[in-house]
């Protein structure tokens, strides 16, 4: 077996042997710990792929959707992009656009488009955004957690003084253990907590801000597609382009 391996087991028994000699308080307060450490690292493990994926599909989607040039030719194939916010929102334009044209015949209004847009980027993001506030708790709570265990050894390392009688490392080292055990789980747990949380709010901001540009890109091609539809310029295709010249019919 290599030295690493020797020094992790023997650093790995010894923080076991001090765990398993703290009292019932400080057995608790790590316990605790221990679940905020579970609770944060499945949400930070479920986010990242989801985020990652969605990443992903969304370079995917603008892709095929820069490429079409009609709402048609990319809405047949948007359930193959789904993990991307882009396609909600995209759904959402269409959805609006077919609304006007089953009525009107025509987009007579590009700014309920835009809402519909908007509204559906807010849902998406917020989607993005459920059970991160876990992370934040995690990282905030966990310190003042291992605070209160970091405390309470040290009430019971100057219990185990007054009851020695004597200033003697045996009275004080219990209590100090807890304290440093506990003060150190806390850390443990809130510092993958923060930064993680940080992390996936920068990537979320970043997914919001491609949203609000998809969203612009969204109205160009309505109108262009609102353009190729007009009846104006139906007609004006049907019958060819006219002389602005009279005489020149002649």
């Amino acid at each position: 077996m290599h030295f690493p391996s020797l020094l992790l087991l023997f650093v790995g028994g010894d923080i076991v042997d001090l765990v398993l000699q703290t009292g019932p308080v400080a057995k608790t307060v790590l316990l605790l710990l221990i679940a905020f450490s579970v609770l944060s690292w499945a949400v930070i493990l479920s986010k990242w792929r989801h985020i990652r994926r969605a990443r992903a599909q969304s370079d995917r989607f603008l892709r095929a959707f820069r490429k079409a040039q009609r709402l048609q030719d990319i809405a047949s194939v948007t359930e193959q992009f789904r993990p991307s916010p882009l396609v909600g929102v995209f759904s959402a334009a269409v959805f609006e656009f077919k609304r006007q044209m089953g009525t009107t015949g025509t987009v007579h209004n590009s700014a309920a488009i835009q809402r519909a847009m908007q509204v559906q980027s807010s849902e998406e993001i917020t989607a993005l955004e459920r059970n991160l506030p876990w992370l934040a708790i995690t990282g905030a709570v966990t310190p003042f957690i291992g605070l209160f265990g970091t405390v309470w050894g040290i009430i019971d390392a100057f219990h185990g003084l007054g009851t020695a009688g004597a200033a003697t490392l045996r009275a004080v080292a219990p209590g100090i253990s807890e304290a440093l055990v506990t003060t150190a789980a806390g850390l443990a747990a809130a510092i993958p907590a923060v930064i993680a949380y940080n992390l996936i709010i920068g990537s979320i901001r970043e997914l919001a801000s491609r949203n609000d540009d998809f969203t612009l890109e969204m109205l160009n091609l309505v109108e262009r597609q609102q353009e190729s539809l007009s009846p104006a310029s139906t007609a004006q295709g049907a019958s060819g382009p006219r002389s602005p010249n009279p005489e020149a019919r002649r």
